[in-house]
């Protein structure tokens, strides 16, 4: 999806800027945000990738406005709207209508949990015999793609040409699994590229930009 999320090679944004000691939240009510997010995708309503993209669909505008915790906010809404968790008048008013179904009360996330939910974390790494299409040192060319749902192919990397550094090995592709199509394992790879061939003969011929990219975003090189 060529959203306005997909930042990346743009100018016009001004400098990053870091902030001295940034704290983790800079209001109470991010840290509220979080643990909504948290606590909802423990019920299994949806997956990282679908989380992800439900951000990424925050009209433009409000999107460049918006803070990093609003933007959750708003993709939590979305996710809860879409998925039947809640209905539009129970989100505008805060109450709930009807008592949270039997299947989804079993998953809700008790606070003794938490600590060892977050530890273990979720992999997304696939113990699967998944034929490999490239190998380091082989030369790719992204593919020229512009898909109406989640993509990790940023737009500044699509028709390009690089090498591949490394293969990481199998994992979820997050353009299926964003779409609710299954989890189409498949070969991620740091592919390397110059940054001339990122941004032409004006960039440095000494940096270049390392990006994991899937199998289903490279043919090879011509």
């Amino acid at each position: 999806m060529n959203g306005v999320h997909d930042m990346g090679g743009m100018h016009g944004f001004g400098p990053v800027e870091p902030e001295r000691d940034e704290p983790v939240f800079h209001r109470d009510w991010e840290k509220k945000v979080f643990a909504l997010r948290f606590a909802s995708g423990a019920m299994g309503k949806w997956n990282i990738d679908m989380a992800r993209h439900a951000n990424e669909r925050m009209p433009p505008a409000a999107y460049l406005a918006a803070t990093y915790y609003e933007r959750w906010l708003n993709g939590l809404e979305r996710l809860l709207l879409e998925r039947g968790v809640v209905t539009p008048r129970e989100l505008e008013t805060g109450r709930s209508s009807v008592p949270l179904p039997a299947e989804d009360r079993a998953r809700v996330l008790r606070a003794d949990a938490v600590d060892s939910v977050l530890a273990t974390g979720r992999n997304y790494r696939v113990d699967e015999a998944v034929a490999a299409r490239f190998a380091a040192g082989m030369a790719v060319m992204t593919r020229n793609m512009h898909p109406a749902g989640a993509t990790r192919l940023p737009r500044y990397a699509r028709h390009r040409r690089g090498v591949v550094a490394r293969d990481h090995g199998v994992f979820i592709f997050p353009d299926a699994n964003a779409a609710g199509l299954g989890r189409k394992p498949q070969h991620l790879y740091s592919v390397r590229f110059g940054a001339r061939d990122l941004w032409g003969e004006t960039a440095s011929p000494h940096d270049a930009v390392y990006l994991d990219l899937w199998d289903d975003y490279l043919e090879p090189a011509a």
